[in-house]
């Protein structure tokens, strides 16, 4: 009997595939460690590793780790699952995730997968045998971390509450300036104006417009609308008046605001900072709110409706808002078309823009994407933002930084005909000239 000894061939190296996961929940975290430093840090990280190909660097801005809504954190889930990925790098535990829940779902999910985690400040691997345990004990420690911030904070809030002192902000026609709202004059004006306006007999929709033709901005950096003006309109602290806590977060990990119906105590300060709006005016407008408010007294209902495909993504390039989804009444036109605010409410004197047709924008999203078939998923995963630089042209900008730009036309009115359209067409043009004859 002969034995013959065969040598084991090599394995052949497989190169690993990286994503890197980067987060900053604060302007106070941007500062010591902003995103863009991150980015360019991981960079780097991953070129020293001969074995690695950076797949890609996910990053969300301003979000909490205590919530796993997060676009970018979504995303790679999604590339993990399409099997994109092969290894996550992230700085720690906490930059990951502050929900323990949230953290070990994501982490057994991505085992399943195959898929390892890399925490580099814990020097911790979540496929190693004892990497679920020790990242369940740091996440634990993470979340109380972050509930005693929160309870710290919700502590000083109440304080201020206590002592008849708001908790920061900003509003037309005042600023927070060493703990007091002091009056700005100019801005005064505009919110005297917006009462006067109201009383005399102007719709909120008609001052928003009149605002926008004036060139004035409203205090929170977007655009003049019928939500802005009854915000003004409703405001107390403009008749030198305040009522706190309105509002309140019930849970610090959702970090969502609810309005305070008797689930905390709510403090009125009675002349706590000088009045732009007299009393009388102000319960005026209340009551003249409520008068319109009756059912039958309301003309028109709202027309721009979210969470349709494109919701969120399409920016106009004449005034910076984005598209709303808006369907026609009329039934033998029937149609789906996105559409600026702007455009829509105040017409072309505020928004030069147009609007454009649904089955135009996923025609040409097929063609950027090269997809015969495109849903939601598809478009958070590859889209960023389709920006309308001006009439029948579309830019569309991707998530890996390129841009794609097209162009569209309106199809021709005949060829957009249905033959049961030209039979009804038929049909009244005979019963018109039916009419006349008689």
């Amino acid at each position: 009997m002969k034995i013959t000894k065969i040598p084991a061939k090599p394995k052949e190296q497989k190169r690993i595939r990286v994503a890197a996961y980067a987060r900053v929940s604060s302007d106070k975290d941007a500062a010591f460690h902003s995103l863009e430093a991150q980015i360019e840090y991981y960079r780097d990280y991953v070129a020293v590793h001969p074995d690695w190909d950076l797949i890609s660097i996910y990053s969300d801005n301003g979000i909490s780790g205590t919530t796993d809504n997060r676009p970018e954190f979504q995303r790679m889930l999604r590339d993990c699952r399409d099997g994109k990925i092969d290894l996550v790098v992230t700085k720690s535990i906490t930059r990951f995730a502050r929900n323990i829940v949230v953290l070990l779902q994501t982490i057994r999910e991505l085992k399943l997968l195959g898929i390892d985690c890399y925490f580099e400040k814990e020097d911790m691997h979540s496929i190693s045998p004892d990497g679920e345990l020790m990242i369940s004990l740091l996440a634990i420690y993470a979340e109380e971390e972050a509930r005693s911030a929160s309870e710290n904070q919700r502590w000083r809030i109440q304080k201020r509450f206590q002592n008849g002192e708001p908790w920061g902000g900003k509003m037309l026609g005042y600023r927070f300036i060493d703990g007091d709202l002091v009056v700005i004059p100019e801005e005064a004006a505009i919110v005297r104006q917006i009462f006067a306006d109201y009383l005399s007999g102007m719709g909120q929709h008609a001052i928003a417009k009149k605002l926008i033709l004036q060139g004035v901005q409203p205090d929170n950096g977007n655009t003049w609308s019928r939500t802005s003006i009854r915000k003004i309109l409703t405001n107390e602290k403009y008749t030198g008046n305040m009522v706190l806590q309105k509002t309140f977060c019930p849970d610090f990990r959702a970090k969502r605001s609810q309005m305070n119906r008797g689930e905390r105590p709510v403090y009125y300060v009675s002349n706590s900072h000088e009045a732009i709006i007299d009393q009388e005016t102000f319960d005026s407008v209340q009551a003249e709110l409520q008068a319109r408010a009756i059912p039958g007294n309301r003309k028109g209902t709202e027309i721009i409706r979210p969470y349709h495909l494109f919701h969120g993504l399409i920016r106009c390039g004449c005034c910076g808002r984005l598209y709303g989804y808006h369907r026609t009444n009329l039934k033998q036109y029937d149609k789906a078309v996105w559409v600026c605010p702007s455009f829509y409410s105040f017409g072309k004197a505020v928004c030069p823009s147009q609007k454009i047709p649904e089955d135009i924008l996923i025609s040409k999203t097929k063609e950027v994407l090269e997809v015969d078939k495109v849903d939601r998923g598809l478009l958070e995963e590859r889209i960023k933002e389709i920006f309308v630089p001006e009439h029948n042209h579309l830019t569309f900008i991707l998530r890996d930084e390129s841009e794609v730009d097209v162009f569209w036309e309106h199809p021709s009115r005949s060829l957009s005909w249905t033959p049961e359209m030209k039979q009804r067409a038929r049909e009244r043009t005979l019963q018109r000239y039916h009419k006349e004859e008689q």
